[in-house]
Formats: structure tokens, C-alpha cells, sequence
């Protein structure tokens, strides 16, 4: 994680939402209690916060690696919802 150059200006929480995004989760639960724990912050806030970071050219600065695999996954979802 974040490969690209510093931390591209990202704050802590911005950068430890990509950084637990990029990890696997195989329990159910288990993401939304890292979340909490880690981040201290509601799911439903996080994933407010991962949405606006796949917007920002800074976030993919930080990892393009994590970032273009999720776009690529919302536009996925989004086409699957137009269909």
C-alpha cells in the first residue's frame, strides 16, 4: 500500500481507509469491527469517506494499485444497475 509518493497530502483516516481496504476479509463482520476499532469512525462513514477517495486524483496518488481496482469495481456495481 500506498506505493505512489508520500502520503500525497492525504490525512491518517484517509490513508488508513485505503490501507484496511486493501487488505482480504473473510469473516463476515470482521471489516465493519476493523473499521471501529481501528478507525474509530461507523461503517456507514467509512465507506462515505472510500467513496469520496476514489474521486480524488491524491488517493490514487497514495495507491493506484488499491484505487483502480475499486473504481473498477463501482463501475461494475454501476453498470450492473443500469442494466
Amino acid at each position: 500500500m500506498g506505493m505512489g509518493t508520500g502520503d500525497a497530502g492525504l490525512s491518517s483516516l484517509e490513508r488508513g481507509v485505503l490501507a484496511l481496504e486493501g487488505r482480504g476479509w473473510e469473516a463476515p463482520g470482521a471489516k465493519e469491527r476493523a473499521i471501529r476499532e481501528e478507525l474509530g469512525i461507523a461503517p456507514v462513514r467509512y465507506y462515505q469517506l472510500l467513496n469520496a477517495l476514489l474521486d480524488a486524483e491524491r488517493a490514487l496518488a497514495y495507491d493506484p494499485v488499491t484505487v483502480n481496482r475499486l473504481r473498477r469495481v463501482r463501475e461494475v456495481r454501476r453498470s450492473e444497475r443500469e442494466a
